[in-house]
C-alpha cells in the first residue's frame, strides 16, 4: 500500500472514529436503561447497511441451513442489537457495575476460584464473544477479585484508543495481543494473578477444532498458558436476561488439564452450548470459518 493511500485510510478511520465518539458520547447522555436499548436499535439498523445482517445469515446458512427463514432473521436481529447494547454497556463502566448489583451467580466454578485465589494459583477465565462478556469481570471485581485481560486492538486506532479504556480501567492489567502483551499477560499470571482470554476467533495457522460442526481454526493459547503455569482454567458467561438489561453471570466447573486440543475442545463444547441455548448472544458477525472440510 502507497503512502496516499495510507493516508486516505487514516482519514478514513479518523472520520469513522469521529462518528462513533459522537454517537457514543450522545447516548452517554440518556439514563442507562434508555441508553442500552437505544445504542441496539441503531446497531441493529446499521448492522444491515453495513453489510454485518448478511454475514450473520451467511454463517448461519453454514450451520443451520434448515433453520426456517424468519427464525434466521430473529438471530440476526438480536445479533446486532446485542452488538449495540454491549458496546455502550462497556462504554458505560464506570456506573455499569452499579447497574450489575445484585447480578446473581450460577454455576459450579465460585468455589473453585475463591479456593484458587486463597492458594495463589493463578485463574485463567475463558470465554467468548456471547452476552456480555465483561459482566462477570465486573461481577466478580465488585467481589474484590482483580482481573486482567489479554484483547485484540480493534483494526481502527483512533477507535481502539478510547476503546481500550473500557477494558484497562476496570479491574486489573489488559493486555494487547502481540509478543509483548502476551507475555505481559503471562507474567501476571505467574504471580498468582487472574485473567481472561476470549478465544473464539480465527487465528491463522491455528489447529482446526470443530465449533458447531464445522472445523474452525482455534488458538491453543489458554490450555497452554494454563498447561505452563499450573492455572486453574474456568469458563464464564454475562448471559443477558430477556428484558436485555439484565445479566446472569455463569462461572461454570474448571476445565481439567490435559493436553491442548483437549481442553480447547472441551472450552469450545461449553460455548456451544451457551450458543445452542441463546443463539441471538453469540457474535454471528465474526469470520468464525474459514477451513473447508
Amino acid at each position: 500500500m502507497g503512502k496516499a493511500e495510507d493516508q486516505t485510510g487514516n482519514i478514513a478511520d479518523w472520520l469513522t472514529d469521529r462518528v462513533l465518539r459522537t454517537l457514543i458520547g450522545s447516548a452517554m447522555l440518556m439514563p442507562h436503561h434508555r441508553r442500552v436499548p437505544f445504542m441496539g436499535a441503531f446497531v441493529r439498523r446499521l448492522g444491515r447497511r453495513v453489510g454485518y445482517e448478511q454475514r450473520v445469515f451467511e454463517n448461519l446458512e453454514r450451520i443451520w441451513p434448515d433453520l426456517p427463514l424468519g427464525r434466521k432473521q430473529e438471530i440476526a436481529d438480536g445479533v446486532l442489537d446485542n452488538f449495540g447494547r454491549t458496546l455502550i454497556e462497556n462504554y458505560s463502566y464506570k456506573t455499569f457495575g452499579k447497574w450489575l448489583e445484585g447480578t446473581p451467580i450460577t454455576g459450579e466454578g465460585l468455589a473453585a476460584v475463591e479456593d484458587a485465589r486463597a492458594a495463589g494459583r493463578p485463574v485463567l477465565f475463558v470465554t467468548g464473544h456471547f452476552g456480555n462478556h465483561e459482566v462477570p469481570r465486573q461481577v466478580l471485581s465488585a467481589r474484590g477479585y482483580e482481573i486482567g485481560g489479554l484483547y485484540r486492538p480493534m483494526a481502527n486506532r483512533f477507535f481502539n484508543d478510547h476503546y481500550a479504556k473500557t477494558m484497562t480501567e476496570l479491574s486489573g492489567p489488559v493486555f494487547a495481543q502481540g509478543k509483548a502483551g502476551t507475555m505481559g499477560f503471562a507474567r501476571h499470571l505467574k504471580q498468582g494473578g487472574m485473567g481472561t482470554l476470549l478465544f473464539d476467533v480465527d487465528v491463522l495457522g491455528a489447529m482446526a477444532i470443530d465449533f458447531l460442526g464445522h472445523p474452525a481454526r482455534t488458538a491453543t493459547s489458554a490450555a497452554d498458558l494454563a498447561l505452563r503455569l499450573d492455572a486453574l482454567v474456568v469458563p464464564y458467561f454475562g448471559i443477558r436476561q430477556p428484558d436485555g438489561l439484565n445479566f446472569e453471570a455463569a462461572i461454570e466447573a474448571p476445565i481439567p488439564h490435559s493436553d491442548p486440543r483437549r481442553m480447547m475442545t472441551e472450552m469450545t463444547r461449553r460455548l456451544e452450548a451457551r450458543i445452542e441455548a441463546n443463539p441471538e448472544q453469540w457474535f454471528w458477525v465474526h469470520r468464525r470459518w474459514k477451513l473447508r472440510r
